[in-house]
């Protein structure tokens, strides 16, 4: 812990001693210098296993951030203009009306494929043998509404279109290229397909049972019926609402959202939420991002590159599928001012149940958090609490 950053371990110590932890992570960067290193809890309550710095835990929609970054390096490598269309690259895709859709459109969750219309199962995304059937499901989707007229997170379709685009232009997986052009050269122990020989470390998810979910949900929008979670809720319960359908495909089954952490999900590259990481790993993924390109005297990418990324491309003030404020640049999320950062220059990704990954390009911040003990709320009080109070401590005041 470097000195003038004492109030965040105090906070994450809090979060450990009230329960509200099982087991989590919390790694910074301050101008490349590491400055919090924190981890304590269970990583499994059942055998008793203490969470040490390198337990990995799925990270579920950080999973979109570190995808990002792939498609930002390809770019900055001249291999595709964001701006020109899906379709030159991916033939296919041109089917049923979405001939003229932008990557940049399609990254940032404007292109009108929110959800798919037929159904796919887990075990079709999961099993390589049988990618040609969800590709013929993908091609032939047709978007629920007129591309770059609205904005809707893409949760999980997302990730599919994005994978199979970069195999497109890249020639190689998303999970391939991030590990020996990314993770590999900055020491990140993050992985997207990840390996048996890493399967000790992994510290399993537990999460709220549907049924206290359900009520938690509908509770809130008793209580505060203007909050997120209350609007999200009413959504999520209608059986025809754009949120129902995006969730709800592939379903789940009677593990819910506890099927991403079964292995053959995690072995798996789901471009949308298969990633595996250490907090230390995000925090070190995002490093470039937080400081101009260039990271120990390695240049990943152009520092102009950046620029780009510290507006926001989209925006809307109720996304219709998340309920809430929120934007996009070329893939990576873009927040309210001051729900993670202060600095409006900040980007990254958070995940399902809390996880978060995120620079802050002005303060030279890279943050990685990761938890297994998922809250159900759109973001996290726990990831939340943390940010700021990372953002109160002196040498970034």
């Amino acid at each position: 812990m470097a000195p003038g950053f004492e109030q965040v371990a105090a906070t994450f110590a809090a979060q450990l001693r009230r329960g509200e932890e099982t087991g989590a992570g919390l790694s910074v960067y301050h101008r490349g210098r590491p400055v919090v290193d924190l981890w304590g809890g269970h990583a499994d309550r059942a055998a008793g296993r203490a969470w040490q710095r390198d337990t990995r835990v799925v990270v579920f929609s950080v999973t979109k951030g570190l995808s990002a970054m792939a498609f930002h390096l390809l770019a900055d490598r001249g291999a595709f203009d964001w701006d020109g269309r899906v379709a030159d690259h991916w033939p296919g895709f041109a089917a049923a009306g979405k001939g003229d859709i932008t990557i940049r459109c399609l990254l940032n969750h404007s292109a009108g494929l929110a959800y798919l219309d037929q159904k796919i199962t887990m075990e079709e995304v999961t099993d390589s043998s049988r990618a040609d059937a969800v590709l013929r499901v993908i091609e032939n989707q047709a978007p629920a509404w007129a591309p770059g007229s609205r904005q809707a997170y893409h949760a999980v379709t997302w990730g599919l279109y994005a994978a199979e685009l970069f195999r497109r232009i890249a020639g190689e997986s998303l999970g391939t290229f991030l590990k020996r052009e990314i993770f590999n050269p900055l020491g990140s122990d993050a992985r997207l397909g990840t390996p048996p020989e890493l399967e000790h470390l992994q510290a399993p998810l537990y999460a709220p049972s549907v049924p206290r979910r359900v009520a938690s949900m509908v509770s809130t929008s008793v209580l505060s019926p203007g909050s997120a979670e209350a609007r999200i809720a009413k959504q999520v319960l209608l059986p025809s609402s754009v949120a129902r359908r995006v969730f709800a495909n592939p379903p789940s089954g009677k593990r819910g959202v506890l099927v991403y952490d079964d292995v053959p999900v995690r072995r798996a590259e789901l471009a949308w939420a298969s990633a595996t990481s250490s907090a230390d790993g995000i925090a070190r993924a995002y490093l470039p991002f937080a400081n101009g390109g260039e990271v120990e005297g390695r240049r990943y990418f152009s520092a102009a590159s950046l620029e780009p990324l510290m507006s926001r491309q989209s925006w809307s003030w109720e996304d219709a599928v998340l309920n809430k404020p929120v934007g996009w640049s070329q893939g990576f999320l873009k927040e309210e001012r001051h729900m993670f950062c202060p600095n409006a220059t900040s980007f990254g990704h958070a995940g399902m149940g809390g996880s978060l990954g995120w620079c802050d390009p002005t303060a030279g911040i890279a943050f990685g958090y990761v938890m297994n003990e998922m809250d159900w709320r759109v973001r996290s009080p726990r990831a939340l609490a943390l940010c700021h109070a990372l953002y109160e401590c002196e040498p970034l005041r």
